[in-house]
This record gives structure tokens, C-alpha cells and sequence, in this order.
């Protein structure tokens, strides 16, 4: 494969979007839904909480909580307990976990430089240090599937999930909130609903620069991690598997 040699903050620029898109697919998938149905979960969004909550193991509520943060606490308390009531915490976790690999194989079959691309994304997951990265590291803890698409769609994952927790810690360091953070997003006011939160909201047109400061420092962290694991070629390899990627989705 020929490509250009890229800095890693153009690396991160073109591919995180497409990871935090793709890594969740597999999450709003009726097809997951009815893995947790099939093993005794009530819902989806039980299954959801205790699936990828459950790496950090038989925990209270609110460790959950400080690791998705971005949820009602009191969703969280009652999902998590809903959930890790049918087969406990790390049962879950690797049950979705497995749902996430069925995903990878049903719709990246088409992904010809599967290995390829697991060998750069690997390199990137295991150069990261886990100190404040608690849902990352979890995850992490988890075996990889030995299927090559499984496996690529398993590692988008999980890149999605460490800027996930690079970003709670940027926001907290913003001193913004969970509900103060979404309302500042883009469709703030959806997505706090999806999320769990009650009406009224509280006003946050104040904290719009500080909300673009995290996403700017959140970047900038990703870009550090592969600057950190890959050369200036591999990263435009990365780039370039990551396009081929997106077209072999089905």
C-alpha cells in the first residue's frame, strides 16, 4: 500500500469521527438487543449498561457512572442493577463484547487488509498508559478475537472508547459536568434526553468556548497517543486502511 507520511493531529482529525460512529453501531443494533434478550436481559439499554460497564467489574453504581459520566446518574443506577442482576458484572462485559465481534463479522466481511490494519490499530491500544483510562483499560483486559474482521471491528472499539475517557477527563478538567458538557454539544437538548436527563435544563450558552476548548484538548491528547505509537508513514497507512475501512462497511 502506498501512502503519504501524516502528522498524527491529521491522523486523529480524519479517523476519530469515523471510529466514534462506527464503534457504536454495534450498540444500536437491534441484532445486539436480542443477544442480551436471548441470555435473560429485560432491554436493550440494561444490557447496554451492564455489557459495557461490566469490565470494570461487581462495582456500585457510580464507579459506572464516573466511567460513562455523561449519563443521568440515577439511569445509570437503575440500569447497571437491572443488568448485572442476570449474570453479574463480568459476564456481561464479555457477552458484549462478543456481540460487538457477531457485529464485526456481519458487516466488515468485505474488509480485504483486515490484519493490516489490526497489526497498526494493536500497536496503538498497547502503547497507551491506563492511569485515569479506567473503561479503556477494562476493555483492554478483554481477550481479542482471533477472526480478522472481529478483531478490527473489536480495536475500532476500543479506540473509540479511549477518546471517550481521555475526553471525560479533559471535561472534568474544564470543570464542566456530565449534563453541562452534553447540553453543550451540538443537539445538546436531544441528546441529554437520549441520556436520560429531566427537564428543565439548566442554561449553558456561557460554557460553548470552554465546550470547544475540551473537544480541542481531547484532539490534541488522541494526537499525542499516535504520535506516541506510530511513525509519520504508518500513520498515513492507518489513514489509508481506515478509507478502506469505511467502503468495505456493509
Amino acid at each position: 500500500m502506498t501512502s503519504s507520511p501524516l502528522s498524527a493531529r491529521a491522523l486523529t482529525d480524519a479517523v476519530s469521527p469515523f471510529f466514534g460512529d462506527l464503534g457504536s453501531k454495534y450498540m444500536l443494533d437491534p441484532a445486539t438487543a436480542e443477544i442480551g434478550k436471548a441470555a435473560g436481559y429485560s432491554d436493550g439499554f440494561s444490557f447496554y449498561m451492564a455489557g459495557r460497564g461490566g469490565v470494570l467489574g461487581d462495582v456500585d453504581a457510580d464507579v459506572v457512572y464516573s466511567a460513562f459520566m455523561f449519563f443521568d446518574k440515577a439511569i445509570v443506577r437503575k440500569m447497571w442493577e437491572r443488568g448485572v442482576a442476570v449474570e453479574g458484572a463480568r459476564k456481561a462485559g464479555t457477552r458484549y463484547a462478543g456481540a460487538a465481534d457477531a457485529w464485526g463479522k456481519a458487516h466488515l466481511a468485505g474488509f480485504a487488509n483486515a490484519k493490516r490494519f489490526n497489526e497498526l490499530a494493536e500497536k496503538v491500544i498497547t502503547s497507551v498508559d491506563s492511569g485515569g483510562l479506567s473503561l479503556f483499560a477494562g476493555l483492554r483486559s478483554e481477550p481479542l478475537p482471533s477472526d480478522p474482521v472481529s478483531r478490527t471491528y473489536r480495536l475500532v472499539t476500543y479506540l473509540r472508547e479511549l477518546r471517550g475517557c481521555l475526553h471525560i477527563n479533559v471535561v472534568v478538567a474544564e470543570g464542566m459536568s456530565g449534563i453541562e458538557a452534553v447540553l453543550a454539544s451540538d443537539n445538546g437538548g436531544f441528546f441529554a434526553k437520549i441520556h436520560g436527563y429531566q427537564e428543565p435544563y439548566p442554561d449553558v450558552s456561557h460554557l460553548a468556548d470552554r465546550r470547544s476548548q475540551a473537544e480541542e484538548i481531547t484532539a490534541q491528547r488522541m494526537a499525542d497517543v499516535y504520535d506516541k505509537a506510530l511513525t509519520a508513514a504508518e500513520r498515513g497507512e492507518f489513514a489509508a486502511l481506515t478509507d478502506e475501512l469505511k467502503s468495505a462497511v456493509a
